[in-house]
């Protein structure tokens, strides 16, 4: 396993090591030991699954309280996933990292608490797991808009997205309540 630096010095793309044959391949994607032998010593508690069709975004979703490291990958399909930080302290707050995330890649991404996050699904269908550090808290989730001008993600859009009636009234990162 191996972490890939980002421009933001908590932010990692991990690249699992994968073992393939001609009946296909493993991988281990998580490993607490190793993990924490790379510098993130980190304790899940919540594993999340997602489908969603071509053109689906979701995001920029994070929780104000119960902030939620997450570790994220797709396990078929491709996207383009989106972090955000949102730490006020931070040197990089407002500025977004995007990667695309694939079954073929492999590539998971690391999100410490702080950041929001969202996706845009590339091919026919997606399936996008992740593990979360903190429990889902309704009560504290919040989302920005997808296309807030202060942010400026460049998505890989062709023509307009599918999004909920949640995301389509995201607050502008102006107005969000962000972290310290």
């Amino acid at each position: 396993m191996k972490l890939v630096a980002t421009r933001f010095p908590d932010l990692w793309i991990v690249e699992p090591q994968v073992f393939g044959d001609e009946r296909g391949f493993f991988l281990e994607s998580w490993n607490r030991k190793v993990f924490a032998g790379l510098g993130l010593d980190v304790e899940f508690i919540q594993d999340n699954h997602s489908r969603s069709g071509k053109g689906v975004l979701r995001g920029l979703h994070y929780q104000i309280r119960q902030a939620q490291g997450k570790l994220v990958r797709v396990s078929s399909g491709r996207v383009f996933d989106v972090a955000v930080d949102l730490r006020r302290s931070s040197p990089h707050f407002g500025n977004w990292h995007g990667v695309e995330l694939s079954a073929e890649n492999h590539r998971m991404l690391w999100l410490p608490p702080g950041f929001a996050h969202g996706f845009l699904v590339l091919s026919e269908a997606a399936d996008v797991q992740y593990k979360a550090t903190a429990y889902h808290a309704p009560e504290h989730e919040r989302c920005i808009r997808w296309n807030d001008p202060d942010i400026g993600v460049r998505w890989p859009l062709v023509g307009e997205p599918t999004l909920s009636a949640r995301d389509q009234q995201g607050t502008p990162l102006s107005l969000a309540e962000v972290y310290d």
